[in-house]
């Protein structure tokens, strides 16, 4: 890489860091940064999915109080979260993805429908508040285990399906909920990284490059979220998963 390159993915590091801190989606930055420095569409892929993962470990330092209170249940849907990425890293390594980048868009999309819709949709599936307990603890389950295999398998816009799914069986604030994201969305990327480093192509100097950059944006990004209005929040995660949905469809069926 040149210094131009290296200056590339300086900037698009700080800035998916802050987006997937405020609301998902920093993939869509720099993995186009990292086939603009030559990488192959592949070897960008993991690539990314290496390099983002320090963003979002510094998420969640940036959120930590909104997880306060928190620890139980994140202590009970990690186990869903490894399994899950690791489901979707080894479709990534072993199954053509044409099939899936075709579904990815309307994934994406879905997802911030959802989200732009919660209140109707809670109407038509039931409040959190009315679920029974165990109806809750499956749900939840199933959504971070869903969720987490898509991470594993392309991960861009996993933040805002987080948010979106999470928002409809958890009874808390939209920050709250983002902290916790924040967390799910670390766990699969630690998954990715231990698994790609190991079976896949990771172009480590884009790595030494990008991861840092992440760090710095993905720590500010989530000190911004706790900041913002909810609904400024909610407008701003749903704008930046209708974008990301529309570019991947293009990307899609061009």
């Amino acid at each position: 890489m040149d210094l131009s390159h290296i200056l590339l993915l300086v900037v698009a590091g700080v800035a998916a860091g802050g987006v997937n801190a405020i609301a998902g989606g920093g993939s869509l930055i720099t993995f186009p940064g990292l086939i603009a420095a030559g990488l192959p569409s592949v070897d960008a892929n993991v690539t990314n999915s290496v390099s983002v993962f320090p963003g979002y470990v510094s998420s969640v330092a940036g959120s930590r109080a909104d997880l306060a209170g928190q620890g139980g249940r994140v202590r009970s849907v990690v186990p869903a979260a490894v399994a899950g990425s690791v489901g979707g890293c080894v479709l990534l390594l072993v199954t053509p993805g044409r099939v899936f980048e075709v579904i990815v868009p309307f994934l994406v999309l879905g997802a911030a429908a959802t989200l732009a819709f919660q209140e109707r949709l809670r109407g038509l599936v039931g409040h959190p508040r009315a679920m029974s307990p165990r109806r809750a603890a499956v749900t939840l389950q199933v959504v971070v285990f869903v969720g987490a295999i898509y991470g594993g398998y392309f991960g861009a816009a996993l933040g805002v399906m987080y948010v979106a799914a999470l928002a409809l069986v958890l009874d808390e604030p939209l920050k709250r909920i983002n902290a916790l994201k924040n967390v799910l969305s670390a766990t699969v990327g630690l998954v990715t990284v231990l698994v790609f480093a190991f079976f896949a192509d990771v172009h480590w100097a884009a790595v030494a490059t990008l991861a840092p950059a992440t760090i710095v944006g993905g720590y500010a990004g989530a000190r911004v979220a706790r900041r913002l209005p909810a609904r400024v929040l909610k407008y701003l995660i749903v704008t930046f998963g209708t974008a990301i949905g529309l570019l991947l469809l293009y990307r899609a069926f061009r």
